[in-house]
């Protein structure tokens, strides 16, 4: 039976930590996963508005099979520079992939947009990403805070602030499975004008809120909420997110994963994957766990990489709090 790791977090993964770094009167910020050692990485992009740095070196045919970290960030294109921010730390600490005598640190990133959610973006000549992202390694700890934290400080949905969330899995064969996402979807991850969640039938332990499935089912469940809807902001979208493992991996099963764990988007947010979101999963296989996996648990992994991902994208929308100048209110506000 599956069940939540002990800190339900993407750090029970073993060799993972978690770094933020955030500007609240920016409403934005940098979450970034460090890797103890060089881990095994892939991504899988499904959304048609994607903004991301080193992302052709992760399919399986490319040559540079590990990273030591990947970021996620706001700030739209400007947030990719959060990426040099966090190579910088690394290579002061002598990490990287080895080119003569020296490292060159491998950080693959992806941003969402958060430029016009009530923060001062009045930045000067160069945005502040890569200092938060330098900051975010400084501060990269078992322990980190979500909701209106790192990357999902600034994030929103269409009916609720957005948020940083995690969870975790560990499967009957005693591989750990965690998720890591900032949540700002054009869609909604809440029925209706209800606050249940999306992602309910797959909640631990009331880990958000323990509301269940609406009961009667509101009548309006499938109409779309859209984020901004005015023709003018719909734009301001993307779920951007990271599934790791303690499994041993092959770069092309790590894709397999990313892939699955794009099923969470689509049992947690309504609508996800549209032409206005930049939808993408980074996968992560530390091999901590000195376990490899058979073809039958192969398809227990992938089911809990999507609900996994699914409880994540719950706990970031539940976790955010309120804040000045908010576009949206707080999950934690509503009627």
């Amino acid at each position: 039976m599956m069940r939540a790791g002990p800190c339900n977090s993407i750090t029970d993964v073993a060799g993972l930590k978690v770094g933020n770094a955030e500007d609240h009167r920016l409403k934005s910020g940098v979450s970034v996963v460090v890797c103890d050692q060089p881990a095994v990485a892939a991504v899988q992009v499904l959304g048609g508005a994607p903004g991301t740095r080193e992302t052709d070196l992760l399919e399986p045919h490319n040559t540079v099979q590990t990273v030591d970290a990947l970021v996620l960030s706001g700030g739209s294109a400007f947030g990719l520079d959060a990426a040099s921010g966090v190579q910088a730390a690394l290579r002061q600490m002598g990490r990287g992939f080895p080119v003569g005598n020296l490292h060159i640190p491998i950080v693959p990133a992806a941003i969402l947009f958060d430029l016009i959610n009530g923060g001062d973006k009045n930045w000067g000549l160069y945005p502040p990403y890569r200092e938060l992202g330098y900051q975010a390694v400084q501060a990269a700890a078992l322990e980190f805070a979500t909701g209106t934290a790192g990357a999902g400080t600034g994030a929103l949905t269409a009916t609720f602030k957005g948020g940083l969330g995690t969870a975790s899995t560990v499967l009957d064969n005693g591989i750990t499975i965690g998720a890591l996402v900032a949540v700002n979807a054009l869609g909604s991850a809440t029925i209706g004008d209800t606050g249940h969640f999306w992602s309910a039938p797959f909640e631990e332990a009331g880990e958000f809120g323990g509301l269940g499935m609406p009961h009667p089912f509101p009548r309006n469940a499938r109409d779309l909420r859209i984020k901004f809807r005015d023709g003018k902001r719909e734009t301001q979208n993307t779920t951007i997110a990271i599934i790791a493992t303690d499994a041993v991996l092959t770069k092309a099963e790590a894709k397999r994963l990313a892939i699955a764990a794009h099923d969470g988007f689509s049992r947690a947010l309504w609508p996800s994957h549209t032409p206005l979101d930049g939808d993408l999963v980074f996968a992560l296989a530390t091999g901590t766990s000195g376990k490899t996996v058979s073809l039958p648990d192969f398809i227990d992994l992938g089911a809990a990489a999507a609900s996994t991902m699914a409880r994540a994208i719950a706990r970031g929308v539940h976790d955010a709090v309120a804040a000045e100048n908010d576009l949206l209110p707080a999950w934690t506000a509503r009627r």
